[in-house]
């Protein structure tokens, strides 16, 4: 990250973290502030901060260096593939030790610099954030805003916007109203650039409602497209009362799956409304008793035999995921698998508890997005509805057929011993493979690649060109190195130096 404080630059770093996460590729966030605090402790004076202040800087060398070792550690014993490090590299000299301590070590650097010059933007950051950090603990509002300010000045007198033409980078201008990019290579580069110009720092509200109980419902059958019961109908003329008491005045858009159900609860929202195909509740395909047992053997993975898993819904609900990101407020009126995806999206739950998320019917729930993560609030509507949630159930470890065991089942008219499997589907999942449209083949560093992904020779980046004004040097195109072309959208301005 590049930019000055209180420009969103943790927000950013922890949005990317949690997408990256929810698309399976492994993603920590090093804040040199925490080493900081660690290192040489939480309310420190503004002065510290000052470049004339020599031990000041020389702490913040400290911490700096200890977050970079610590990344590395963790590139090379947990096999991470992205690392974010959270600081201000506001120089070009802190910039350049960056660069060379990752290269050297054959990691892909891209340097994110946001910069706002929206004054009600940073005072809104410093309220919701800096004054509410360990480095305020305890002190009075208006002293920490006086002391953060002038913080921000000592960072300001230095302060060297990323312009080096070698280095592969992106600036977000004013929340992204304008972004310049820079030498960006690779699939993965692309989709963090993708992500960061739909993203957004401003205050908004997300709220998520299950449609009102349905006849299937109190059936206690899934899938197809039920009519509302007369609860769930007395549910759907409650909804807008609550969210006018909690939004106020404010503008909302309301989404839809194309399923009657979520339609019919929207309805007398008096909103924009818009329905969405990819809102569409999990295919469950064709129906077995032996389904349940079978998935919570691994239920994110689990593909109903003619249907889908959640690894499936996750990867059609990127879409959403982008425009989500790109609007303010937001109500979505979905189906349970639906809500439990996008929800795990915010709160940051891993793969294998996503699938029991508890998301109740007749109960709206309010997402506020934080620098650190998401403030919530549940709204339960005191109508009655069934309860459709099945909780994790205890891990089941299976017994390893012995050798004898083996060659005995083998001998008894060729019984063996084996693991579950579904009755109409089967557990899809590759621990190597990311959630991503188009698969990068992505492997952790130092993990040698070749023949789309097999262990062999480590495909080198190609070298840049001597002409800084010459294109890029491309690799030969293969089906391995061949990139599906992105829409970035009108706001992409390629730096022309």
């Amino acid at each position: 990250m590049v930019g000055l404080p209180a420009r969103g630059k943790t927000y950013i770093s922890q949005k990317v973290c949690r997408y990256l996460t929810w698309l399976g590729i492994k993603t920590k966030v090093f804040n040199v502030g925490n080493y900081r605090r660690k290192l040489h402790g939480a309310s420190l004076p503004h002065t510290f901060f000052d470049p004339h202040n020599p031990v000041g800087e020389q702490h913040r060398k400290e911490a700096a260096a200890a977050a970079l070792e610590d990344m590395l550690g963790w590139f090379d014993k947990e096999q991470g593939i992205v690392a974010l490090y959270d600081a201000t590299n506001s120089t070009y000299q802190r910039r350049k030790w960056l660069h060379d301590e990752l290269t050297k070590q054959d990691i892909l650097v891209l340097f994110i610099e946001s910069i706002c010059q929206d004054e009600s933007l940073i005072l809104a950051n410093i309220k919701d954030v800096k004054l509410s950090s360990p480095d305020y603990v305890n002190m009075d509002p208006n002293a920490a805003a006086v002391d953060f300010r002038a913080r921000i000045d000592h960072y300001q007198e230095l302060y060297q916007t990323i312009t080096e033409e070698d280095f592969t980078y992106i600036k977000l201008i004013n929340v992204g109203s304008q972004v310049i990019i820079n030498m960006i290579q690779g699939y993965l580069e692309s989709r963090i650039i993708y992500y960061l110009m739909n993203l957004h720092i401003a205050p908004r509200k997300i709220y998520f409602s299950r449609h009102g109980e349905s006849m299937y419902n109190v059936n206690g059958k899934i899938g197809g497209d039920s009519e509302l019961s007369p609860r769930g109908s007395l549910y759907a003329t409650k909804l807008p009362a609550l969210i006018r008491e909690n939004l106020g005045d404010q503008g909302l858009t309301v989404w839809t799956s194309t399923m009657k159900r979520t339609i019919q609860t929207g309805e007398l929202l008096p909103y924009p409304k818009l329905t969405w195909k990819a809102l569409d509740e999990l295919d469950a395909g064709e129906k077995y008793p032996e389904d349940f047992a079978n998935r919570d053997e691994d239920k994110f993975n689990y593909r109903y035999r003619g249907g889908e898993s959640y690894r499936d819904v996750v990867l059609r609900l990127e879409p959403v995921i982008m425009a989500l990101e790109r609007h303010e407020n937001i109500l979505i009126i979905g189906h349970q698998a639906i809500l439990r995806c996008i929800y795990a999206y915010f709160m940051n739950y891993n793969h294998e508890d996503l699938p029991y998320i508890n998301i109740p019917l007749h109960t709206v729930i309010e997402l506020t997005p934080k620098a650190y993560g998401c403030e919530e609030k549940r709204f339960k509507v005191d109508i009655d509805a069934v309860d459709t949630h099945r909780p994790k159930p205890p891990k089941v470890v299976h017994p390893t057929p012995s050798a004898a065991q083996s060659t005995a089942g083998k001998a008894n008219d060729g019984l063996t011993l084996k693991l579950p499997v579904g009755a109409s589907g089967e557990i899809v999942k590759d621990a190597m493979s990311p959630i991503l449209p188009i698969s990068p083949k992505l492997h952790p560093r130092n993990a040698a690649v070749k023949d789309g992904g097999r262990p062999g020779t480590i495909i080198k980046k190609p070298p840049p060109p001597t002409n800084p004004n010459a294109a890029p040097i491309q690799p030969p195109k293969t089906e391995e190195t061949e990139m599906a072309a992105l829409d970035l959208g009108d706001a992409a301005v390629t730096d022309q130096k």
